[in-house]
């Protein structure tokens, strides 16, 4: 994520939306600033298929909507927009969204280096302020690694860290998948 100039003017909300629609890239939103969307890896878009293969074979005629990366998140109690590289949302209110979804119960980034430190921290406090959502995960493209921040009964946010060999466990849509799946056909930079 890329700050735009620093002369670029604050957007609200409404303005974003309509200025978004005319742009050739991608740009998130939160609070009146735009930035830019980069670019991944191989690794991590085969990564996000993955994701997305699996959630939606799973979730198939079940009334729940996966979502890829060209799908905005809209964060409304932070007045923010992002394009999570998977979401999910299982609520009617978004059935008809045309142009985003704003009651997401899953929300999953997978990690750049660039990105990590942003994603673990003042994204995932932005995220948590959606009182729809249930989890949040993310997922490593330099070795097979996958947290997965659950909201409990509490409120409160758990942590669970997945590895080589174990079954992930999404409670917020009933799917348990090997780890091996998400990262089928990835191969690590040794470098």
């Amino acid at each position: 994520m890329i700050a735009l100039k620093e002369d670029f003017p604050r957007l609200t909300p409404a303005e974003y939306l309509a200025w978004e629609e005319t742009q050739e890239f991608r740009h998130e939103y939160i609070d009146g600033n735009v930035y830019a969307m980069t670019g991944g890896t191989i690794n991590h878009s085969k990564i996000a298929v993955n994701l997305t293969l699996a959630l939606g074979n799973h979730l198939r005629g079940s009334g729940c909507q996966v979502l890829n990366s060209d799908a905005k998140v809209q964060i409304e109690s932070s007045n923010s927009y992002f394009y999570p590289d998977v979401s999910v949302t299982c609520d009617p209110r978004d059935r008809t969204a045309d142009k985003f979804i704003s009651h997401p119960c899953l929300i999953i980034e997978v990690l750049s280096p660039s990105t990590e430190a942003y994603d673990r921290g003042d994204k995932f406090r932005i995220y948590r302020r959606s009182p729809d959502l249930q989890e949040y995960v993310l997922v490593s493209t330099t070795d097979m690694c996958l947290d997965v921040y659950q909201r409990n009964e509490r409120n409160r946010w758990e942590l669970m860290s997945y590895g080589v060999g174990d079954n992930v466990e999404l409670k917020s849509v009933n799917c348990t998948f090997p780890i091996d799946r998400i990262y089928e056909d990835i191969v690590f930079n040794l470098e």
